[in-house]
């Protein structure tokens, strides 16, 4: 079940969250807790698009800078962090809002955590060698002969979840789709205070694009370079995070620099199609049309405004 008395506000990448959160943080007299499973790592601050300062008009924000790149933060971490910030911004008389674009995280909270074995990054390693061999299509084949049940739902590009389901099978003998089954029960969009951010699917690729070009003109080979150059090398999950292994790629000489970018806006593209494709599976989602005439103190007060008591 969901924490008692939180919100959240998700949405696929280059939706307007991070704008739209502190509106509607400063609407609830809430605090806003990162919802967004890189964005605890410091130094990653442009790729990963975080709120300056300026931007974040005096709301608190929590999970975000907590841990070193070259750290493992699993979702065990993240969930019981979480959960002491929102205690602690309920001690306070305040609400919490969750502000981000990790779908997973967000089940996890509105459900509970699917305790797993532990990552096996030797076994992690074979697997991508298969797919870099054989292609990701290989590799799902390979899912397809052991677990169907999960090879059914997850997309062969999907190649991180894909190495998981392997994984779990390998560790477990057992579907991950099946042991995922401890999830809490779903809850209906009505019943839940879980809000996402639903643009055009033409629109959205446009804001996509235009991020991803404003990232690289803010300096994200240099942020990454000074990340490499830091004394300590990026740990698994860090170098996972779109933007950042494309340009470690363009530093070691695999590809130049335009390359790098068309590739970085193809590949953010695809992970927004993953994100909406959660969203539309839970059940608590309640989606908030947006278009470019949308004005962000327009929509964070529709959102209030469809809570009853809210306002």
């Amino acid at each position: 079940m969901p924490l008692p008395d939180c919100w959240y506000l998700s949405g696929p990448t280059a939706s307007g969250k991070t704008a739209v959160g502190v509106e509607l943080a400063l609407l609830l007299n809430a605090e806003i807790i990162s919802l967004d499973s890189m964005a605890v790592y410091r130094g990653m601050d442009i790729g990963m698009a975080k709120p300056t300062l300026d931007e974040r008009r005096g709301v608190p924000h929590h999970l975000i800078d907590v841990v070193s790149p070259g750290e493992e933060f699993s979702l065990a971490k993240y969930v019981a962090a979480a959960e002491q910030a929102a205690a602690d911004i309920a001690a306070r008389g305040r609400l919490a809002l969750f502000v981000g674009g990790t779908p997973l995280y967000l089940k996890s909270m509105l459900r509970g955590i699917f305790v797993g074995p532990a990552a096996d990054w030797p076994l992690r390693r074979e697997f991508l060698a298969i797919a870099e061999s054989n292609g990701p299509e290989g590799l799902h084949a390979r899912l397809a002969k052991v677990d169907p049940q999960s090879a059914a739902r997850l997309h062969p590009s999907d190649t991180r979840r894909v190495v998981r389901a392997l994984e779990v099978w390998e560790k477990t003998g057992k579907s991950i789709t099946a042991l995922q089954q401890q999830f809490g029960q779903a809850r209906q969009a009505a019943d839940s205070r879980v809000f996402v951010l639903d643009w055009p699917r033409d629109e959205l690729v446009v804001r996509i694009d235009e991020r991803v070009e404003a990232m690289f003109r803010q300096g994200l080979v240099e942020e990454v370079r000074e990340l490499l150059a830091g004394g300590s090398a990026l740990s698994h999950t860090a170098t996972q995070a779109v933007g950042y292994r494309e340009v470690i790629e363009h530093l070691d000489g695999v590809r130049n620099l335009p390359d790098t970018i068309e590739l970085v806006k193809i590949r953010t593209r695809q992970f927004a199609k993953r994100q909406r494709t959660w969203y539309r599976s839970l059940s608590e989602s309640r989606f908030v049309a947006r278009t470019p005439r949308d004005q962000t103190p327009d929509v964070a007060l529709k959102i209030v405004r469809s809570v009853p008591g809210s306002v």
